[in-house]
């Protein structure tokens, strides 16, 4: 048995003093290894470093060959020191040498070892280098000896991250730790960021568990539960936030959790049981957490980011670390990386300094990416892995158009993401100065450009985008990012504001459209189904529960007062949902007329095109409603029966193929006929390229995303709309086998010498 001096507490007394040393770092390497050959009476202690080659380098050692310290290597997987790399796992054996993976190397002089114990140096799960200790005898190491070693490795792997050995390093050689990573995750909101990371980490330990005093510990906790309302009811009143959105409810719900008595009164019986305030905190969010980890609901994970946000917070304020700390110490350029974050802590991080968000998981309906959007910076979620290689101060390239994250880049990807945040920066300039112009062909066809929106966020762009208008506002966000149904008044609220901050330009409301992949976690109507996009959704849905849809008609008429009311009915499949919606709608008007209620100058219902079946009913379609407007996006996944989801069959089909094309000009000659306008809404309608077909088609109303209103414009304005319809109604008799629209389509642009950069 060994010294009580040789304990593992008595080593890392020993790692403390060395680090505190003034040492070069390679001086402080030799000094560890032998710290630890010496405290566990081992005849070798080595340390491996993963370099970015995938070669794990010996960096120091005490009992092999000195002179093979930086030239022995081993790659990854190589070895029992590259297994262990490899795995992420420490082995502990008597018999070495008899091991299959065991690799000689003639350098080191470790083949008389017999005994080996080698962990991983890991860094937020990430593998940086390998520590070992042998002996000759055949012995198995304890697990105390195992826990030391591991201990020893978290510091060597903090020296690692912070720098200090790439000093040692040879010319043309750098560790794994700096070598430039590029991530695919998913866009979340446009725009790039370049900058600095810094890793958003909440987590604090708490080393003092049980209390003395019950009563102080209670009174510590009502003080900082005090600070903590504060703090959040500051958030609120910021400026940036200041104004009514799903950006603002998302917040007053983060407040009502701060105040809710269920918690308070867990943490306050933790307290009585004797932990510290603190500790208190720690267990009711991990008995919370335990609880909830088998779930899958997403917003029950989302309820659960928000308490972990709050606990976090709590802990700060009890630990006196607030919120103005983390902004001293920001860099001007920060792209917060983080697992997952609430959306109050986003705003603890000044606006100013923020280039962008990047995030490991999140969905795009995410309390803190609604936020994000709120803040106008680019977010980009689903980045697997971005937190355990990143490191804090690492240069970062967020592109939130393509969802594209670019750790540590080369300077040639930077050179060229600076350009284009320049050349994004002008083209931006250009289409501010076209945003009063009207959007005009060259040959003076008026096309309306209308912007797509569902959140009160989005509602300033309407001015900045020069949009005629909102063609499809949709009213299920609202829905979606509330934590109850909202109220017939809370949606009239919002109505309201949609309506004025377009003042004299049209808005087109749709009707609450969920199912499918838009769930309200709250809703528990529905059965599991099989393929929800095909099943209990949209109108369906509201028609099976006309509560849901009578209270949404009521507050869109009641906001609507004294002005046009424009309502469109989702996934509309055969004409008698739009007779029943009609007479759900008239029945309101009727209710609140009987009551004295203003009511909108006019009201105008309209429909969708999503499913296919309504192509077969286009006359008596257009008899039965006021307008309609086709959802590309839909309309073609039903069309191609492709999940436009699925990875796999991205870009299989191309929506600017003759058969879609002849669909949608079928439509149009439908509308012409009887006197009904057509427009468009989707994705087809934001790229300049599908946008000039549409217009060649006959569209003269499109909607699209806020940022494709100016490149659109800008291709209208250089656009012969004469010669283009010439040329798309040719295509559309021609066979469709082999023809490639888009290619004639840029031929013809480049032939006028059209704008089509988006």
């Amino acid at each position: 048995m060994r010294e009580i001096a040789g304990s593992p507490r008595i080593l890392l007394k020993r790692l403390r003093e060395i680090m505190a040393e003034a040492l070069e770092p390679q001086e402080r390497l030799d000094r560890i290894v032998r710290e630890i050959a010496a405290n566990m009476v081992a005849e070798v202690c080595s340390l491996y470093v993963l370099r970015a080659d995938a070669v794990l380098e010996l960096y120091a050692t005490e009992g092999l060959n000195p002179g093979s310290v930086h030239l022995a290597q081993l790659r990854l997987g190589q070895g029992l020191v590259g297994t262990i790399a490899a795995s992420a796992r420490p082995l502990n054996l008597s018999d070495a040498r008899n091991h299959p993976a065991f690799t000689y190397l003639p350098e080191t002089g470790e083949e008389i070892y017999n005994s080996f114990l080698g962990v991983p140096v890991l860094r937020a799960g990430r593998t940086l280098g390998v520590l070992v200790v042998q002996n000759k005898t055949n012995r198995h190491y304890g697990d105390d000896e195992a826990e030391a070693l591991e201990t020893t490795a978290m510091v060597i792997a903090e020296m690692i991250a912070t720098g200090d050995l790439r000093r040692l390093t040879r010319p043309g050689m750098e560790l794994d730790l700096s070598r430039p990573v590029s991530l695919t995750g998913a866009a979340f909101n446009d725009g790039v960021g370049l900058g600095h990371v810094v890793l958003h980490e909440p987590r604090i330990v708490v080393t003092e568990l049980f209390n003395e005093d019950v009563d102080q510990e209670l009174k510590r906790l009502e003080t900082a539960l005090g600070s903590l309302r504060l703090s959040i009811d500051d958030m609120l009143s910021r400026r940036e936030i200041a104004f009514e959105g799903e950006h603002r409810a998302v917040l007053e719900a983060y407040r009502m959790f701060a105040h809710d008595r269920g918690w308070v009164r867990r943490l306050e019986e933790a307290i009585r049981n004797g932990l510290t305030a603190e500790a208190a905190v720690e267990k009711v969010q991990s008995d919370m957490r335990a609880r909830m980890l088998h779930m899958t609901d997403p917003y029950l994970r989302e309820r659960m980011n928000d308490f972990d946000d709050l606990g976090y917070r709590l802990l700060r304020q009890l630990m006196g670390r607030g919120p103005e700390e983390i902004a001293a110490a920001l860099p001007k350029d920060a792209i917060i990386v983080a697992r997952s974050m609430g959306a109050a802590e986003l705003l603890d991080y000044p606006r100013d300094k923020l280039r962008g968000l990047v995030l490991e998981e999140g969905a795009v309906t995410s309390h803190v990416v609604i936020v994000g959007k709120a803040m106008d910076i680019p977010v980009v979620g689903q980045a697997k892995g971005v937190v355990s290689m990143a490191e804090n101060g690492d240069a970062l390239i967020v592109d939130g158009d393509d969802g594209k994250v670019h750790l540590r880049p080369q300077p040639d990807v930077e050179a060229a993401y600076a350009e284009k945040v320049r050349f994004r920066a002008k083209k931006q300039q250009l289409y501010r100065e076209l945003r009063d112009r009207p959007s005009v062909s060259k040959d003076g066809i008026a096309v309306e450009l209308m912007m797509n929106a569902g959140l009160a966020v989005d509602l300033p762009q309407l001015a900045e985008a020069g949009a005629a208008g909102i063609g499809l506002f949709r009213s299920e966000l609202q829905f979606m990012v509330a934590a109850t149904f909202p109220r017939a008044q809370e949606q009239e609220k919002l109505y309201r504001e949609v309506l004025e901050a377009a003042g004299s330009k049209p808005v087109t409301f749709r009707t609450i459209d969920i199912g499918g992949d838009k769930v309200l976690p709250y809703f528990r109507g529905a059965e599991k189904e099989e393929n929800p996009a095909l099943g209990w959704r949209a109108i369906r849905l509201t028609l099976d529960r006309p509560g849901l849809l009578r209270t949404q008609f009521r507050a869109l008429l009641k906001a609507a007062s004294g002005r046009e009311l424009r309502v469109m009915l989702p996934m509309v499949t055969e004409i008698g949902e739009i007779t029943k919606a009609r007479g759900l709608i008239e029945r309101e008007v009727q209710q609140l007329a009987r009551f004295g209620y203003a009511l909108p100058t006019s009201l105008k219902l309209g429909a969708m095109i999503e499913v296919p079946s309504l192509l077969f009913q286009l006359p008596e379609l257009m008899r039965t409603v006021d307008f309609v407007s086709i959802g590309s996006n839909d309309l073609f996944q039903f069309m191609t029966a492709t999940d436009r989801g699925n990875g796999l069959l991205a870009g299989r089909f191309d929506p600017l193929s003759v058969p879609f094309l002849r669909v949608l000009k079928s439509v149009l000659d439908a509308g012409r006929d009887a006197g009904k306008p057509v427009t468009l809404c989707g994705e087809l309608a934001s790229r300049p390229i599908s946008a000039m077909a549409l217009v060649g088609l006959g569209f003269r109303a499109i909607s699209m995303s806020p940022a494709a209103i100016g490149p659109v414009k800008a291709m209208l304005a250089d656009l012969p709309v004469g010669e283009l319809e010439g040329l798309m109604i040719q295509m559309l008799k021609e066979s469709a086998v082999d023809m490639d629209v888009p290619a004639r389509l840029r031929a013809f642009a480049d032939e006028f010498d059209i704008s089509c950069e988006t």
